[in-house]
């Protein structure tokens, strides 16, 4: 099945530790990149960042070795860009 549009799902659990997973969707095949940052916009991890053919998808985040805080994760796919906000506690 093909989505009919892009979309990044809010992380579930949301607070989490140590990990949470990510859903998201892509309507058309292409490079995408799914990143981590902090609330300076330092880069924390790379998630994805591959070619993946149109679809649904899952993506699990470990921040075991990251300290209690606010994050924020993005996408990036052709023309749609998207960001959200994660809280990590431990």
């Amino acid at each position: 099945e093909i989505p009919n549009d892009y979309y990044i799902s809010q992380n579930y659990p949301n607070p989490f530790n140590p990990s949470t997973d990510i859903k998201y969707a892509l309507k058309d095949a292409g490079f995408v990149t799914i990143k981590v940052y902090d609330v300076l916009g330092r880069t924390m991890a790379t998630l994805v960042s591959a070619n993946k053919p149109a679809g649904f998808y899952t993506v699990n985040f470990n921040a075991a070795k990251l300290p209690s805080g606010v994050y924020f994760y993005s996408i990036k796919t052709g023309n749609f860009f998207n960001i959200k906000k994660m809280i990590l506690t431990k």
